[in-house]
């Protein structure tokens, strides 16, 4: 088996239109045929790598690698040119498919539909490599994050039903292909029956006349992209009727900024998915229920959990270690660890699973006594001030509570005399003595920031995370 068979079993449940893209549909028969003709062309290459936006031609180049046997790898176009010569030069021989290749990749003859008499695909391995996604290098150069068949398809056949969609259900997707989030979504809506439309990029009024015109039921976003949709919206209801499920993840969503969405989507489930690109995609969720539940509830701990992740999804193990690999107990903070038939963690020809085929997610949490998972920022992340270990996350959160922060990160520069002092990189218009007297009154003063510094933005990826190395590397060589 490989993920090829998830169109299939598409095209077999009826021919209706399954993507959309730009004014353009693909029927569930034409993706396969474009899928079979792509793979008799792809099949003379090592891999094939896609440069390109979200486009009809992306299901097609993926489906048409898995059919062929080649890896298929989804490449950040943002980058400069040296950063991807750097990428493209790992990949020696491989088809390259940039913007300009990608309408005749869909093609708009009929010969597409005649291609499965043509092509006959190689034998199937579910151990084969389906998958590589470069991670975002927010703390590190990109490493080359492996993606199996069968992790992709434990992700699928685990959570998900097949064909359970109401044949009017469509789902948005905004976050870019070579995202995880990009590549499950594209599986999970075609594995279920819910047509799927596909922005280039992300605007949010255009993406909220999109949820419109399209009646989209579902769509998945950012904290960064919710925190522009609130920002557009304001104070009035979102206006989107159709629109009954919301997922949010991939970085830390301010407290702020849900509770305003929650008010400017008063009749829509709320999802936060946890997960990352070696896990295949979410292995913790929040549900609708979980979050009426917090927003309902007066007692402290069940309000809390409207900050948690949720819980692990079915086939999905998660345990809360200490450095040294010994379980905390609930409610103390520790390194995450997950287990299950989806998760991969494998960089190359190396993996990082353990024995027991547990992967560290190198994020620090912890978990409830029911089971729900707080993550509380990276390992990494973490500022070592006179001894003492201080997540970045629980002084950020305080700093957002102010009225005038719309965004907030903390960081540890070096310090001769505490090891690390504590740098609070503010968004907003305020005075920093103001700032300060305020987190004095939230903080214990080891944890009160040192310095602050105001930004007009700050710096991320495309996909919203924080890259604090940038900002530990300018205030470092500024001696601020």
């Amino acid at each position: 088996m490989n993920i090829s068979m998830i169109p299939e079993m598409a095209a077999s449940a009826g021919d209706r239109a399954v993507v959309t893209a730009d004014g353009r549909s693909l029927t569930a028969v034409e993706l396969l045929g474009r899928a079979l003709r792509a793979a008799k062309r792809f099949q003379q290459y090592p891999a094939v790598l896609y440069l390109g936006t979200n486009h009809l031609a992306y299901p097609v180049a993926l489906f048409g690698a898995a059919l062929a046997g080649v890896p298929f790898v989804p490449l950040n176009y943002r980058l400069g040119e040296q950063q991807l010569n750097a990428l493209l030069a790992r990949h020696e021989g491989a088809l390259v498919l940039r913007p300009d290749d990608l309408d005749a990749l869909v093609g708009e003859d009929s010969a597409a539909d005649d291609a499965a008499d043509e092509f006959e695909a190689p034998v199937q391995d579910d151990d084969a490599i389906a998958v590589i996604i470069y991670t975002s290098g927010t703390t590190s150069d990109p490493k080359p994050a492996i993606l199996r068949h069968r992790h992709l398809l434990a992700y699928v056949f685990n959570t998900l039903e097949f064909g359970t969609a109401e044949e009017t259900d469509a789902s948005l997707v905004a976050v870019p292909p070579y995202h995880i989030a990009g590549l499950t979504n594209l599986l999970s809506n075609l594995y279920t029956g819910r047509r799927i439309v596909y922005l280039p990029g992300f605007d949010a009024t255009t993406w909220l006349d999109t949820v419109r015109a399209e009646r989209v039921t579902h769509a998945m976003i950012v904290p960064t992209m919710l925190a522009r949709l609130v920002a557009e919206i304001g104070d009035a209801n979102a206006d989107t009727p159709s629109l009954a499920s919301l997922a949010y993840g991939g970085s830390r969503t301010p407290r702020p900024v849900l509770e305003r969405a929650l008010r400017c989507f008063p009749d829509t489930g709320f999802v936060n998915a946890y997960g990352l690109t070696e896990t295949a995609s979410s292995v913790a969720v929040l549900g609708p229920d979980d979050h009426r539940i917090a927003i309902a509830s007066s007692d402290p701990m069940v309000q809390e959990r409207l900050g948690s992740v949720g819980q692990p999804l079915p086939g999905i193990e998660i345990v809360v270690r200490t450095e040294e690999g010994e379980p905390v107990p609930a409610g103390e903070t520790g390194l995450v660890f997950v287990r299950g038939e989806q998760i991969s963690g494998e960089y190359g020809a190396r993996s990082v699973l353990d024995a027991e085929g547990w992967f560290a997610t190198r994020d620090l949490g912890h978990l409830d006594e029911e089971g729900y998972l707080y993550i509380e920022g990276r390992a990494d992340d973490t500022i070592i001030r006179g001894g003492e270990n201080i997540a970045p996350a629980e002084i950020e959160d305080v700093l957002l509570d102010h009225a005038g922060i719309t965004e907030a990160a903390v960081i540890g520069v070096p310090d001769p005399e505490w090891g690390q002092r504590i740098v609070a990189v503010l968004v907003g218009d305020v005075d920093p003595d103001e700032i300060r007297e305020f987190a004095k009154q939230k903080l214990r003063s080891s944890k009160t920031p040192d310095l602050i510094v105001f930004r007009d933005e700050l710096p991320k990826t495309e996909t919203g995370k924080l890259l604090r190395r940038v900002l530990v590397a300018e205030l470092e060589n500024t001696n601020a």
